[in-house]
């Protein structure tokens, strides 16, 4: 079990090559043994973006504030506060902030 404020959870750099301006906050993983899913709030600074990739596995993703676009398998969609990005199991894509505040979001992911 747990239950805390998102700002206890450790604000990481990405270890992804490439990225600019971008950290995250494991909130939910397998540290909190989490089977299933992680819950995983990305925060991406003015002009930031998290490179062009892809994974095995889908990624669930609901904007909490800023502006920005994610771009899949190619094309670019814009996102903002309330918006929601479902990216299928392989399928390339990134993420860019394309306004001048931070742009906040959770991202889901399982781990099976």
């Amino acid at each position: 079990m747990k239950v805390a404020a998102y700002q206890e959870v450790p604000l990481e750099d990405m270890a992804m090559e490439d990225t600019k301006g971008a950290k995250v906050r494991w909130l939910i993983s397998d540290k909190d043994d989490a089977e299933n899913f992680a819950m995983r709030m990305f925060e991406i600074d003015a002009e930031g973006h998290i490179p062009y990739h892809a994974h095995d596995w889908e990624h669930e993703v609901f904007v909490l504030e800023g502006e920005g676009e994610v771009k899949i398998e190619g094309k670019s969609y814009p996102i903002k506060k309330d918006s929601v990005v479902f990216v299928e199991p392989g399928l390339e894509h990134g993420f860019k902030n394309t306004g001048e505040e931070l742009l906040r979001f959770l991202c889901l992911i399982p781990y099976k």
